[in-house]
């Protein structure tokens, strides 16, 4: 028995007068070997009839990666269904509960004094940022005793549930709310001053009257947008820094005072 070298990177075996070539691919197979006979010669060659095949493969199916974003995308979505809900609830709560309390822990005390102006009858700046100041002293969010001369009468007031116009709605909201609080902690922070606002971070805390006595702590910060005209702020737009649903979960959340009170401890 004798090898030859085929030509094509592997061994062909040789047998006296008769030889068995083998031809190998990758991808394609041989349908057939055809035998042919050759009298001059007394030896049979077999020689491959090369047939090919073609296998094409379709596939389909759906981006699971894109499906699953999409998922993630609805998420903001629901929560801010959800929170908006939660808000207006609460605004008609607060105005539900306004007609059963006392007058005098409803109606919140005005800061009605005139802000000083200029020439032009603009209110000047360094004032209006004093009066807010001096209104997170007076825990103006949950008590709505604020300086009513340093907005516009049409402000506008943002959050991230709801926004609306309405110094004297954002007002009553502010009061109504601090009616549901059985304890409450507002601090101002951090002030930054800009040519075309102002930015109060602050910190807050509260305790909710509802039964099951919820935690609400936050952090965040208020951007206050001064009119070009007058000075006054003209929008005041709120920012949490905690998600909307942790947020809500909060508010759904009993207390641990509440666990204790409920089994005696």
């Amino acid at each position: 028995m004798a090898y030859i070298h085929s030509g094509v990177g592997y061994l062909t075996p040789t047998i006296g007068s008769a030889s068995l070539s083998f031809q190998m691919a990758n991808i394609f197979s041989y349908a057939s070997i055809t035998p042919r006979l050759a009298a001059q010669l007394h030896h049979l060659n077999f020689q491959p009839n090369h047939r090919y095949s073609i296998c094409r493969i379709h596939c389909s199916g759906e981006n699971s990666t894109s499906k699953s974003t999409s998922n993630k995308e609805s998420q903001p979505e629901n929560a801010n269904v959800v929170l908006k809900v939660a808000w207006y609830a609460s605004e008609f709560l607060g105005v539900a509960t306004s007609f059963f309390n006392p007058p005098s822990k409803v109606d919140a005390p005005e800061t009605a004094f005139e802000l000083a102006r200029d020439g032009s009858g603009a209110v000047d700046r360094a004032g209006v940022v004093k009066s807010i100041k001096d209104d997170f002293e007076r825990s103006y969010f949950v008590t709505g005793n604020l300086t009513l001369d340093a907005y516009e009468e049409d402000c506008e007031f943002a959050d991230p549930a709801s926004s609306f116009k309405g110094l004297q709605r954002f007002k009553r909201n502010c009061t109504n709310f601090g009616s549901l609080l059985t304890k409450s902690n507002m601090k101002l922070m951090k002030w930054e001053d800009f040519e075309d606002k102002g930015i109060g971070h602050w910190r807050f805390s509260c305790i909710l009257s509802f039964p099951w006595r919820p935690i609400l702590s936050a952090s965040g910060y208020t951007e206050y947008y001064f009119d070009k005209q007058s000075g006054k702020v003209s929008r005041h737009v709120e920012h949490w820094n905690v998600p909307k649903m942790v947020l809500l979960k909060q508010i759904l959340k009993p207390s641990r005072r509440f666990w204790l009170k409920k089994t005696g401890g």
